[in-house]
């Protein structure tokens, strides 16, 4: 059994991590590059090893340091996290060469699910609905005209190894397939260090719907429901919630066995995602497996009430899972939020830098995934995220509701936030009423980059502040006249 665990990653996912290990009684190791020195998962952790240089390809994504920090900590297991190395068949392989056990699944199952086309080819043999499209790389230019034309604008050209937006580009007018497929393999081959692209069909109006599954090595497989993510940012998820709003009890246990079936056809052991993409008419679509745990997952916990990093170390260990299907069942509604380092006023561009004060919301359902504190230094290398906020409702309003009141108490300084972007989407009637895609934010573009007129409180807060300012100024200046006549 699993005694010590080396967590290959850093930042709320890895202290997440290790607050499972502990509740097991299992050691936790980390490691951290020179950023990272001070991060609160270095101070989380039973051990703590140095990796290397900032940024991450020196540290992070470097097996041999990763395997190296689990040897001399003598890990027994290695948990990826999400993002790094979490869905790198090679990784998988080499802890398995080593001895050491991958809390994860093989690198088979990471390798065709990761592989796009290769996924394609496999879940149309098992009878799961996939999008129209290609199941072969696109070999040329003329090849890309060509299959365009039979498929018929839009579509989707994607990078096979891609993954976060990355080499997706969409086309709907003739004189732009060209273009946009090679800006797609030029994204792909800087991103991914692979230009491989394919086509599928552009749905209308698509809704983002993932099943959470998990898998046994004894062959059993169940899923854990859905989750809708389609208020999403430049392909990038920002809220995510579940049930989904968008769903209904038939289509829900279709979609259901159908993940389940994917699973299986993968030959998957541990937590996985099943992506669909599906339409207004509720026709779904499989869209990609992600062989890892997904950044939403507290919110199938929340709503399920299991702990998914406890079941993937359980599957690495050999056991059984111990539920059956027809034991689950969706309690309440979840509401996660992405908070990031970011200003939403300028692009979204990343705001790294000190945190000069936090408040965490806290109160009845509400639940905070983070990493940062006071005196912390965002440092510029990595990832924005800052940290999850997931509130739990009886009801989709009654979630809404505590969420508004959480990202009220949420307060960062310091740094810029997307607290108060977040804010406005709960407040926009699409999101209140549960009728949105992933168009939600270019459709809703207007209302959300709103200028809020500053109002009577504000006003009063302002003039308090420029008070108090004036006043420590005074009280400044006194004092350096009396320190003057001290001297003197």
């Amino acid at each position: 059994m699993i005694k010590k665990v080396l967590v290959a990653n850093r930042g709320e996912i890895a202290v997440r991590v290790m607050r499972t290990c502990r509740e097991l009684g299992i050691q936790s190791v980390a490691v951290y590059s020179d950023a990272d020195r001070n991060s609160m998962h270095v101070r989380f952790a039973d051990q703590a090893y140095h990796i290397g240089p900032s940024p991450s390809n020196e540290s992070y994504l470097v097996i041999d340091k990763i395997i190296k920090a689990a040897k001399k900590s003598k890990a027994d297991a290695i948990h990826p996290g999400y993002g790094f190395l979490s869905e790198n068949a090679e990784f998988s392989d080499r802890c398995k060469k080593e001895g050491i056990i991958f809390i994860g699944p093989s690198s088979y199952s990471i390798s065709n699910m990761g592989d796009k086309i290769t996924a394609r080819r496999t879940i149309t043999k098992a009878g799961v609905p996939v999008v129209p499209g290609t199941t072969d790389p696109l070999t040329s230019e003329d090849d890309a005209l060509k299959v365009v034309k039979e498929i018929g604008l839009p579509v989707m050209i994607k990078a096979s190894a891609g993954g976060g937006g990355k080499g997706m580009r969409l086309v709907k007018n003739n004189e732009d397939i060209i273009p946009s497929m090679r800006a797609a393999k030029s994204e792909a081959k800087s991103a991914f260090g692979d230009d491989t692209v394919y086509v599928e069909k552009y749905i209308e109006s698509p809704h983002h719907i993932e099943f959470q599954i998990l898998a046994d090595r004894h062959g059993n497989v169940i899923h854990l429901f859905e989750r809708e993510c389609s208020v999403q940012r430049r392909h990038q998820k920002v809220i995510e919630e579940t049930p989904s709003p968008l769903m209904n009890p038939k289509i829900r246990e279709e979609m259901g066995k159908h993940a389940v079936e994917v699973a299986k056809a993968a030959k998957y052991e541990g937590a996985g995602t099943i992506e669909f993409i599906v339409d207004d008419n509720l026709n779904y679509y499989f869209l990609e497996m992600n062989t890892r745990l997904q950044v939403e997952h507290p919110i199938t916990e929340r709503v399920v009430g299991i702990d998914l990093v406890r079941e993937q170390i359980n599957i690495a260990n050999g056991l059984k899972l111990t539920y059956k299907q027809d034991e689950f069942s969706q309690n309440g509604h979840a509401i996660e939020c992405r908070i990031y380092a970011e200003d939403p006023d300028n692009n979204f561009l990343p705001s790294p830098g000190l945190i000069q004060h936090i408040t965490e919301p806290l109160g009845f359902g509400v639940r905070h995934d983070g990493y940062v504190y006071e005196g912390y230094e965002i440092p510029i290398y990595y990832d924005p995220l800052i940290s999850k906020l997931i509130v739990w409702g009886k009801t989709r309003q009654e979630a809404i509701d505590r969420m508004k009141r959480a990202l009220f108490a949420y307060k960062i300084t310091g740094v810029k936030t997307s607290i108060k972007f977040l804010e406005k989407i709960m407040n926009t009637p699409d999101f209140v009423n549960g009728n949105y895609n992933t168009h939600f934010i270019q459709n809703n573009k207007n209302f959300l980059e709103a200028i809020e007129k500053c109002q009577g409180d504000c006003k009063a807060m302002a003039i308090i502040a420029a008070f108090a300012l004036q006043s420590s100024s005074a009280k400044y200046s006194i004092g350096k006249k009396y320190e003057r006549l001290e001297i003197m």
